[in-house]
């Protein structure tokens, strides 16, 4: 038995839900796939896959045994992809994270553009509202929005996005305006829970003034998705607090305006991230060198200079 074989013919399994659509995807006959699956469970002396006639479900130790699988298969395509040399054509697999909706709004598109400029990638893009540890889960290049703690990945900061408030035009002209972030105790509040889990919205001081200010708003309506507060807020329903970049389109069309906007907090950096050992694969230089552009001409104001850190030295690449 070739582990590493075994090892991919496990992965397509779970990533087509099946042993048919896995051979399929591998030019290999069903019979095969399922000798590989049985040889592996046999020298570990482990089940790694609960089947069913409609389904494949991965075990708990599958599920240690995938991600460790993911890791692997991952160094051997950078290893191969270094050894072939820095003009090498990228092909492979390329894993991809970011949260749900920024990644199907900003990401995705330019996953496309890549899989047109290259067509013997293939893309895994995992759109998750949590944090993907990169190195268990074998993630070549993540999408975060947020401060991110101190580790040893590279983080290339490519824009800022803002917390806003806003409501409908028919809603403010029936409730009245709101200038002060105290006025929300009177109105209708829509909460996201992603982002004000204790219902406390927090301000600048406004005008200049120093420190930050907290509201406790009552919400009327809660969420756990920004995508059905806007479109509650865009129906007259109140007033919601998101993330600028999830409010573009409707304010662009009328069908939400801005308040409070003296009184926003200070903005959220967006970033990408990638292990620094991802860097020797063609595969993940080819697609940073499309992404990155991309995100900062829409994200970063013009003639904003990007500011390199010391855990930003990896970006220039010559």
């Amino acid at each position: 038995m070739d582990r590493l074989d075994a090892m991919r013919t496990f992965v397509q399994i779970v990533d087509n839900n099946g042993f048919a659509a896995a051979a399929r995807r591998l030019g290999q006959s069903p019979a095969t796939v399922t000798r590989s699956i049985a040889a592996l469970e046999q020298h570990f002396g482990v089940r790694l896959l609960h089947r069913t006639t409609r389904s494949v479900r991965v075990t708990e130790v599958g599920q240690r045994f995938l991600e460790a699988s993911r890791r692997i298969l991952a160094d051997v395509e950078d290893t191969e992809s270094l050894m072939s040399g820095e003009r090498a054509t990228p092909r492979g697999t390329l894993v991809v994270t970011a949260p749900v909706l920024f990644g199907r709004l900003k990401v995705l598109p330019h996953v496309d553009r890549y899989l047109t400029s290259y067509p013997e990638m293939q893309v895994r893009l995992m759109l998750l509202d949590r944090v993907v540890n990169l190195i268990d889960e074998g993630v070549d290049v993540a999408v975060r929005i947020g401060q991110l703690p101190e580790s040893n990945l590279i983080a290339v900061t490519v824009g800022e996005v803002r917390r806003v408030v806003c409501a409908s035009p028919e809603y403010l002209e029936g409730r009245g305006p709101i200038r002060d972030p105290a006025d929300l105790r009177k109105h209708d509040c829509i909460s996201v829970t992603q982002l004000a889990p204790n219902e406390n919205w927090s301000f600048a001081g406004g005008k200049g003034a120093p420190g930050t200010r907290h509201v406790r708003i009552q919400p009327r309506l809660t969420v756990n998705s920004p995508e059905a507060a806007i479109a509650s807020c865009v129906r007259g329903s109140g007033v919601t607090r998101v993330l600028s970049y999830q409010v573009t389109e409707e304010i662009s069309a009328g069908r939400l305006k801005l308040v409070l906007g003296s009184f926003e907090p200070p903005s959220v950096p967006v970033q990408v991230v990638f292990p620094e050992a991802r860097m020797a694969a063609a595969k993940t230089r080819t697609f940073l060198d499309l992404l990155v552009p991309a995100l900062r001409a829409e994200l970063l104001p013009r003639g904003t200079e990007v500011k390199r850190t010391r855990r930003q030295r990896s970006e220039r690449r010559d």
